[in-house]
């Protein structure tokens, strides 16, 4: 098989307003270490909020989702309007409340949440091509809104896999490192920091996260 191309989707720099900083990571070294390669992409909007990490407070700012990402990829990524599923295998998603708040309205407006254009267009666009989507923590949920009756999991969490079947999906509960995976829709998901986790456990996560996606390309 050829090297398996995958596109991250970070929703800003920081687990409490975007993307969460060690499952971006890991995952990016879990593609790597796979022997895969990635691009990194971000929505070009504004965040819903801006956190002070360090008191957990809104901050009182405007930030961009896009240009925070970027802290992470180092500079290297696109505006997720320019995503085209044709040039990837896989699709992946790591955590962070981002997630939902900048990609989705979900921690807003819980089952009753609406879904990013630019995510719901490249999602589908992948879905179309039969290609593989991963998501993280609590990003399940985009995936959730978007395809009726997906089995994935947030870990344990009962209101959140309540909120979770109300939009039509199947929850499993999973442990630390665990995945759940729809071999029909070709989703893979895993807890992450939705479960009290070291940082090894979710190097784990993602590691298996990124293995199942790859097994899921090569079975075409």
């Amino acid at each position: 098989m050829t090297t398996p191309k995958f596109a991250v989707v970070l929703s800003g720099c920081g687990v409490y307003d975007g993307s969460e900083i060690h499952e971006a990571v890991l995952t990016l070294l879990a593609i790597d270490r796979n022997g895969g390669s990635y691009q990194c992409f971000a929505p070009d909007v504004a965040q819903r909020e801006v956190v002070d990490h360090l008191t957990g407070n809104p901050a009182g700012e405007s930030r961009n989702v896009l240009v925070e990402s970027a802290r992470i990829a180092r500079g290297k990524i696109k505006a997720l309007a320019t995503f085209n599923a044709a040039e990837f295998d896989a699709l992946l998603f790591p955590g962070g409340f981002g997630a939902a708040k900048n990609l989705s309205s979900f921690a807003v407006d819980g089952p009753d949440c609406t879904v990013h254009p630019d995510v719901e267009r490249a999602v589908k666009a992948m879905a179309a091509q039969g290609k593989p989507v991963g998501a993280l923590c609590i990003a399940p949920a985009l995936l959730a809104r978007l395809f009726g009756g997906v089995e994935l999991t947030i870990g344990d969490d009962a209101a959140t896999a309540a909120a979770l079947e109300q939009m039509g999906a199947r929850h499993r509960t999973a442990g630390r490192g665990e995945v759940v995976i729809d071999q029909a829709r070709r989703v893979v998901t895993s807890p992450c920091y939705m479960l009290e986790s070291s940082i090894s456990q979710i190097a784990d996560g993602a590691d298996a996260t990124v293995r199942a996606l790859i097994e899921l390309i090569g079975g075409g």
